[in-house]
């Protein structure tokens, strides 16, 4: 077996954990619209329902962006190593 390179490594990295937050938020997704549409509801939402919702809300972003930034820091992090290496 190869040594991988560093480059590699960080590469294998990133790709695992997109993968797990794409995966975490998917399924976090899925539950609440499964929830939402084939869970008999009352009427009015219970308070322990709608604190529950306040709390997602935030959750669910944070891992959205940081599912976004770890994605997108990879990518220009790289591009200024190859602008370095052509000068």
């Amino acid at each position: 077996m190869k040594k991988l390179s560093n480059s590699e490594i960080k590469a294998r990295l990133i790709f695992v954990v997109g993968i797990t937050l794409s995966f975490v938020f998917g399924v976090s997704m899925l539950g609440i619209l499964y929830g939402v549409l084939f869970v008999v509801q009352p009427l009015e939402p219970s308070p322990t329902d709608q604190e529950f919702l306040s709390i997602l809300n935030p959750a669910f972003m944070a891992l959205l962006g940081l599912l976004g930034g770890v994605l997108a820091s990879n990518g220009l992090r790289d591009k200024q190593e190859k602008e370095k290496d052509d000068e």
